[in-house]
């Protein structure tokens, strides 16, 4: 009874710091899309091992999109923070001491491997960051060999009979410390082959785990978009985006838009070094387009659209009335969290995170402003109106709050679609040379395709060279 109650508990605490994860990043991002989740078996031990751009913000995304429960490794010191201990506590994370964490014993990870391996023999599942640290630019650091050696030692011990799946999973952001503007992309790939590596292992351990490392980072490679800063990741997501834009039959849900930027991050590297010259005209050229379009104030999706009077005209009406009736409670749910929003904003930057950070930052000073500041208005509120007033203020807190992010949002979506029509109207050269030298840039992206050979779009090794990225 007493270890029922333990386990009780346990999965108490682990819902519990799902659930908020999944509540903040669902406010916190404008969307969190998952590619792959059939890969995760419901039961089974596995271990998903995923590329580390975003702090803490990467293990909570998996917490909240994975449907089943997860067991993290996170770096020791973290279970000295006030703030952060109690939450990874409740989720069971297990401390991973590194070299470069002052104060941490590298040589006490043999308890790090022996939870692990009970996690794993008991059917469980682990997370892991195997890169061994975060950091903002959009490329893999090389792998520690943490996970090779905790699924392989975990098979050893139990002869081979543990069936241990080891799933890359790559994560892939847009503006991951931007509020309600960023979104996320979670794709989980093949599990990674670990027979040969297991036999290995018996005769030589560090072989098999140098194989096994060598082998996951080349899966985790074909699950995200790998450049080497995060300009040139801006410039392939415009290729990617005038690719999509001008071909009517080019798929726009989340796999395939990933898909699409690898290849032509494969081209571009392949061509980088063909034709350097020509592509770097290229690139150019989707800069220029680039910065004439936001300075336009146009998105690429509004210049082949028309504006038939008859259209617009509803759809301002339309807007405009939804817009204006919602005014009121729009209004009352900023005013409740405009306070708590610019102290947010005032801590994070006083704060100056690391770009990696700085979505962490900006949750982590949330979760303690905003139930302070509500606090604080509902005690005024209290002290000005009494008992009937703090009650209506604490029964449309939530309401109110969710209300004034949609409006904001519909807001926002109105105001881009009447600078496109004004746009329209009071230059339509510009709109028709915008379109124009899209297409341009279409053709040439075409062109440019047709000279890269298919095995290299498609991450095949060519004769001679290492498999592309």
């Amino acid at each position: 009874m007493g270890q029922e109650a333990v386990r009780g508990r346990t999965a108490m605490g682990y819902r519990l710091v799902s659930g908020l994860t999944r509540l903040l990043l669902g406010l916190f991002y404008r969307r969190v899309e998952v590619v792959g989740l059939e890969r995760i078996l419901t039961a089974g031990p596995v271990i998903l091992a995923a590329n580390h751009h975003n702090s803490l913000v990467d293990p909570m995304l998996l917490l909240a999109t994975v449907p089943r429960r997860l067991v993290p490794v996170a770096k020791a010191p973290l279970f000295r923070h006030p703030l952060i201990a109690p939450f990874l506590r409740l989720a069971g994370a297990i401390p991973v001491h590194r070299r470069q964490d002052p104060g941490s014993d590298p040589a006490r990870n043999v308890e790090m491997f022996r939870k692990a391996a009970a996690t794993l023999g008991a059917g469980g599942a682990v997370l892991i960051f195997p890169e061994g640290l975060s950091q903002p630019e959009p490329i893999l650091m090389p792998l520690r060999t943490g996970a090779a050696r905790m699924l392989l030692s975990a098979e050893d011990a139990a002869g081979g009979r543990l069936g241990v799946t080891l799933l890359p999973v790559g994560l892939v952001f847009h503006e991951p410390g931007a509020f309600r503007t960023g979104w996320a992309l979670v794709l989980v790939g093949e599990p990674v082959p670990t027979d040969d590596c297991l036999a290995l292992y018996r005769t030589a351990p560090e072989a098999a785990v140098r194989r096994l490392t060598d082998r996951l980072a080349e899966a985790l490679r074909r699950q995200i978009v790998e450049v080497e800063d995060r300009e040139t990741l801006r410039l392939l997501g415009t290729a990617e985006a005038i690719w999509r834009e001008a071909a009517p039959d080019a798929a726009a849900d989340p796999a395939a838009r990933a898909a699409r930027m690898q290849r032509v991050l494969r081209a571009y590297r392949h061509l980088a070094s063909e034709e350097p010259a020509r592509v770097a005209g290229f690139r150019r050229r989707v800069e220029r387009y680039l910065n004439d379009l936001e300075l336009a104030g146009l998105t690429g999706r509004q210049l082949a659209r028309t504006y038939p009077p008859g259209v617009v005209g509803r759809y301002a009406l339309r807007e405009g009335f939804s817009l204006l009736a919602g005014l009121p409670l729009a209004a009352l749910g900023m005013a409740y969290h405009l306070i708590p929003y610019r102290l947010t904003r005032a801590v994070v930057g006083v704060l100056r995170p690391r770009p990696d950070a700085e979505a962490t930052y900006k949750l982590a000073t949330a979760v303690v402003v905003f139930p302070l500041s509500w606090l604080l208005e509902g005690w005024l509120l209290w002290r000005l109106g009494g008992g009937w007033l703090l009650g209506l203020f604490v029964a449309s807190l939530a309401p109110t709050g969710f209300f004034a992010l949609g409006w904001r949002e519909r807001l926002g979506r109105f105001r881009r679609e009447a600078r496109g029509f004004f746009q329209f109207l009071l230059n339509r050269d510009l709109s028709r040379r915008l379109l124009a030298r899209r297409q341009a840039l279409f053709d040439e992206l075409t062109a440019l395709a047709q000279r890269v050979p298919e095995s290299v779009l498609a991450g095949l090794p060519e004769e001679g060279r290492p498999p592309a990225p």
